[in-house]
């Protein structure tokens, strides 16, 4: 059987979040889901929507936890513990206001940088071993309260790099998925400059 790949995307179930910063993660598996034309159903069981497709001979599995951002770490460990899913095979989407908007950055493992949703999937996980793709969104004039900024949409000038970036963050998860992580680090972290092919190399 073909080895099943989980991708999974952070951000806060309900209408009021919906296109919002700190639903990055989100945004780029619903982009993910589009481009393949897979259909996302809800699994109670798991308190998480589900969509599945195969990649290149690779089962990938993507999901969106229903909990709230502070409690992904459960629909996470729900799903891979079902699935049997490795943590090798995980891989976290979410946003990052430490990063300009514009920069992706792809890690095999590391800490949470007081994300609260990496938190969540640590401890349920019972590791940090698993990759995480951090999307920038930049932080309001430098301040250390960002909650309402997070919990904003994307400005009108924000509106085209962020559709880019996102364009980009879905190859760059595709790649984990086919060819590797070091392959997927290496050809896509970066700041994303340009159109959706350009960026520059950190």
């Amino acid at each position: 059987m073909a080895p099943l790949h989980l991708i999974v995307g952070l951000g806060n179930p309900g209408k009021e979040y919906a296109e919002t910063r700190h639903n990055a993660g989100f945004l780029l598996v619903e982009k993910l889901a589009q481009k393949w034309r897979s259909d996302w159903a809800l699994e109670k069981k798991f308190n998480a929507r589900l969509a599945r497709h195969e990649l290149d001979g690779r089962r990938a599995v993507l999901c969106e936890p229903q909990t709230f951002m502070n409690a992904s770490g459960e629909a996470v460990a729900s799903v891979a513990g079902f699935y049997r899913v490795p943590s090798g095979q995980v891989l976290v989407v979410v946003d990052d206001a430490d990063l300009p908007l514009g920069e992706l950055r792809l890690r095999p493992s590391g800490g949470t940088g007081g994300h609260h949703g990496l938190e969540s999937v640590e401890k349920h996980l019972g590791t940090r071993d698993f990759a995480r793709l951090r999307v920038g969104i930049g932080r309001a004039d430098g301040t250390r309260e960002i909650t309402n900024f997070v919990l904003g949409k994307f400005g009108p000038s924000e509106m085209e790099l962020a559709e880019r970036v996102l364009q980009v963050a879905c190859d760059q998860a595709e790649c984990w998925c086919v060819a590797g992580i070091q392959k997927a680090m290496n050809q896509f972290n970066g700041i994303i400059t340009g159109p959706a092919n350009e960026r520059k190399k950190l």
